[in-house]
C-alpha cells in the first residue's frame, strides 16, 4: 500500500488591508512588529470582507527570515465568521526586503512568502474548512497582503 498522493486545489484569495507597522524593537532573537489588519476582501470559493481587527505578529530574525503569525477574522457574504490564524516565513534577498519595509513595489516571485492558515467557524456551511489542510502563497504589496489560499487534496 502507498500513501495518498499530496495535491493542492486552489480555493480562494483573501486580501488584507494593513496599518501602519508598530515595532517593539530588537527582543533578542529579532526585531518585533505589529501590523493591525484593518479590513479587506475575500474572493473565490467564499467571498466576503476582512473585518476591521487583529493583526499579523511578525519576528525579523538577524538573517532578515521573517518569521510571521497573523490573527483576524473575516465574515462571508452569507454572514458566517471565520476565525483566521495563519502562521508562515518570509524571506528573500535583503535588498528587496528592505524596499518592502519601506513600501517600495518588489516582483512578489522574488520574495519567498509561505504560509498555513487555519480557520474556525461555529457555522456548518463553512465546517469543511476546519476539516482540510490549507497552504497559502502571499505577496506583500503597499497597505495590503494577497494570500491565494489552497486546500491540500
Amino acid at each position: 500500500m502507498t500513501t495518498p498522493t499530496l495535491e493542492t486545489k486552489y480555493v480562494f484569495t483573501i486580501t488584507a488591508k494593513i496599518g501602519d507597522v508598530v515595532s517593539a524593537g530588537e527582543t533578542g532573537i529579532g526585531v518585533r512588529r505589529i501590523i493591525p489588519i484593518i479590513g479587506g476582501e475575500v474572493t473565490g470559493a467564499i467571498a466576503g470582507r476582512v473585518l476591521p481587527f487583529g493583526a499579523d505578529f511578525q519576528t525579523i530574525r538577524p538573517n532578515e527570515l521573517i518569521d510571521l503569525e497573523a490573527r483576524y477574522a473575516f465574515q462571508t457574504d452569507d454572514g458566517a465568521t471565520v476565525y483566521v490564524e495563519n502562521k508562515g516565513m518570509r524571506f528573500g534577498p535583503v535588498e528587496l526586503l528592505q524596499k518592502l519595509k519601506r513600501g517600495e513595489p518588489v516582483d512578489p516571485k522574488l520574495i519567498y512568502f509561505r504560509t498555513v492558515p487555519r480557520f474556525e467557524t461555529g457555522d456548518e456551511t463553512y465546517r469543511w474548512l476546519m476539516e482540510h489542510i490549507f497552504v497559502a502563497s502571499a505577496a506583500r504589496h503597499a497597505g495590503r497582503v494577497v494570500i491565494d489560499v489552497h486546500q491540500v487534496m
